[in-house]
């Protein structure tokens, strides 16, 4: 098959970018080097949230971008993935979030009192939740309803997608692109996740910094709850440790007291692709002219920019 457009990459960002190419008119392949359910993004708590991710400037509207389109993808959470949840957001106050905060329907604070667990400040809002397996495969399957192709291919340059005919190649690698095109700049941010029996939780609960060594959050789905976990830079070992899950399971039921005796379903572990200087969205060029855009280093937020990073790419590769 002939492409206009390779996207080398198969999380969210590369799947939500090669949609709206796709969109546009394009033809489009991806190339993953895992199934849809092997990328980092199936590992993804997913909540929507602005977490771990610069340049603050383009990450606001990168944000809402992609919370309007959650919006109108929850009027089928079944098919999509996409819910919309409430709860609370411990240790942050309200003012000091950046400006994307005033375009978040019913984002208040809250008094102390109602802030759940050993924690005081909160703010409380409907946001939403992402069940990563059903949704990545809602997105493959729409890329695939607009024509596009999805491949599991390994890419070890990226001249290998110019050398297959793509007059435009997007890199959505994620911390593969570290060796990819060899920024050092990328490292990776471990995060350890617990999978257990949802005991009847009905609302997410985060918390991270304001002296938090880990973050602690839960993110209820109607067949498990997804509790967290960890943020360990430069840190890529695969292998869960029990200690750490222990100590997951623990601060979170110092929230919900009913989360120590559920059962244990899983546990899963995913590598942030963390980025000094924040995302790289840019374009360039390959040896043989093709249009090369960048667009990766997302850290623990991807599933919250990846629409507004795509419309973004769209306009680079469709309005010049």
């Amino acid at each position: 098959m002939d492409s206009d457009v390779i996207v080398v990459g198969g999380g969210v960002v590369g799947l939500t970018t090669a949609i709206r190419l796709a969109e546009r008119g394009r033809r489009v392949r991806v190339w993953s080097r895992d199934e849809v359910t092997g990328t980092t993004s199936a590992v993804a708590g997913a909540l929507w949230w602005p977490y771990r991710i610069e340049p603050e400037a383009e990450v606001g509207d990168w944000s809402l971008a992609t919370l309007r389109v959650y919006e109108e993808l929850a009027a089928e959470p079944a098919a999509t993935g996409v819910r919309w949840v409430p709860g609370v957001h411990a240790g942050t106050p309200l003012e000091k979030l950046s400006g994307w905060a005033a375009g978040v329907p019913g984002l208040r604070s809250i008094p102390d009192e109602e802030v759940p667990g050993p924690y005081g400040t909160g703010i409380a809002a409907r946001l939403p939740l992402v069940d990563m397996p059903v949704h990545l495969a809602w997105l493959r399957g729409r890329l695939e309803a607009l024509g596009g192709v999805f491949e599991q291919r390994a890419v070890k340059d990226l001249a290998e997608a110019e050398a297959a005919g793509a007059r435009v190649v997007v890199n959505c690698a994620g911390l593969g692109a570290r060796e990819l095109v060899g920024d050092d700049r990328m490292h990776a941010v471990r995060g350890q996740l617990v999978l257990v029996e949802n005991p009847g939780v009905d609302s997410w609960f985060a918390v991270s910094g304001g002296g938090v060594a880990d973050p602690v959050y839960f993110f209820p789905h109607a067949d498990r709850l997804v509790l967290g976990g960890t943020a360990g830079e430069h840190e890529e070992e695969m292998t869960p440790d029990p200690a750490t899950a222990e100590a997951i399971v623990a601060r979170c039921a110092r929230v919900r007291p009913e989360i120590a005796d559920a059962r244990v379903l899983g546990h899963r572990v995913g590598l942030r692709p963390s980025r000094a200087g924040g995302v790289r969205l840019e374009t360039g060029r390959l040896p043989g002219g093709a249009l090369l855009v960048h667009d990766y280093g997302h850290g623990g937020a991807g599933v919250t920019v990846a629409w507004g990073c795509a419309d973004q790419v769209a306009r680079l590769v469709c309005d010049g």
